[in-house]
């Protein structure tokens, strides 16, 4: 029998698999909407997308106009004035096909809205909600201290955050506060952004917590598939699985870039959040595409590096990743030359 959550005091209660909507800005609407489809006809009601990610939301908005009481949206804005929240908001509203969101986050904020912070945004969301055009207010965030202020602050009734078996003790605490709290917890970056490469061994640790919701990013439909076959035959955390858990913690937990993106843009070109994880992409996951010409010049935009420590300003994992980059060319150089892989 397939696993529900309940996102904590919002009482929306859905299969454990949340659809990921980000991926699928990456491929065409025929091949958005069939996904979104079937993932729909075969349980899962739970979509999290954003204004961000391109005409994700007008893909949604496409595949759901008829059958939007059935399931649950919610999506995001990175509005910082009570101008371009409303603007955001109805630009989402009309792209999705439907006349409320069920739960409307603020995109990573650098801070918590709060009422009276000056920004006017809070007040916006409560605005929303009273004309019925939200359901639920919640947060995204890749800050641990933003997340707990805004568990702490009583306002929100969703936290987003990055939970996998590669997280450390302060993130399972953030989960743990969001219980207490009866926050509904959106776990984003699951996979780690691809690094994960044994998607069993992360459903099935996550399944310990039955509070967290996981938003898988779904691209593909043998990715789909995957996590279809889990619904009915979930995957047991044995002995098996949790050797492959402790093998990828011992490689990967620490120094690592999450691929996040809130580097970018880089001044100089350079496609941060790709390069600076190559090393292990391409160990983990091998593919041609990481070795062509177009790899390999983007790689070479390194060589552009102007140290100017933009990126590790806006690293949320405080990350020194002007030396990733460098340690990733050194690598991919090495790869190329055939001397390690």
């Amino acid at each position: 029998m397939a696993l529900q959550v309940t996102l904590g005091k919002t009482g929306i209660t859905v299969d454990k698999n949340g659809f990921g909507a980000l991926p699928i800005q990456r491929v065409s609407r025929k091949e958005a909407v069939y996904l979104l489809h079937k993932a729909f006809d075969h349980g899962i009601t739970f979509y999290d997308t954003a204004r961000f990610y391109t005409d994700s939301e007008e893909k949604l908005g496409y595949a759901f106009s008829e059958k939007r009481d059935q399931i649950f949206i919610s999506t995001k804005t990175a509005a910082v004035t009570p101008e371009t929240f409303w603007k955001e908001l109805e630009t989402s509203l009309g792209l999705l096909k439907t006349d409320y969101i069920d739960i409307y986050q603020f995109h990573n904020p650098s801070f918590c809205p709060k009422p009276g912070d000056e920004s006017g945004v809070y007040e916006a969301m409560l605005e929303a909600k009273k004309q019925g055009k939200i359901r639920f207010i919640g947060i995204t965030n890749h800050r641990l201290s933003v997340a707990q202020e805004a568990i702490d602050s009583g306002l929100y009734d969703t936290l987003q955050f990055p939970f996998s078996y590669l997280s450390t003790e302060k993130e399972l605490e953030i989960v743990q506060n969001c219980c207490r709290q009866k926050m509904g917890f959106l776990c984003m970056k699951a996979l780690s952004g691809g690094l994960i490469t044994h998607s069993d061994a992360a459903y099935a640790w996550l399944a310990q917590y039955p509070e967290v919701l996981p938003l898988w990013g779904i691209q593909r439909e043998k990715e789909l598939d995957e996590f279809l076959s889990y619904r009915e035959h979930p995957p047991v955390l044995d002995d098996a699985l949790q050797k492959i858990i402790e093998e990828d913690r011992a490689q990967l937990q620490g120094n690592f870039c999450r691929g996040c993106g809130y580097c970018m843009p880089c001044p100089a070109g350079i496609e941060i959040n790709t390069c600076a994880r190559m090393s292990l992409l391409i160990r983990r996951a091998p593919s041609d595409a990481q070795l062509t010409e177009d790899a390999q010049a983007m790689m070479k935009k390194i060589e552009n590096c102007l140290h100017c420590g933009q990126c590790a300003k806006k690293c949320p994992y405080h990350l020194d990743t002007p030396s990733l980059l460098a340690q990733n060319y050194e690598d991919y150089k090495e790869i190329l030359a055939g001397k390690a892989i």
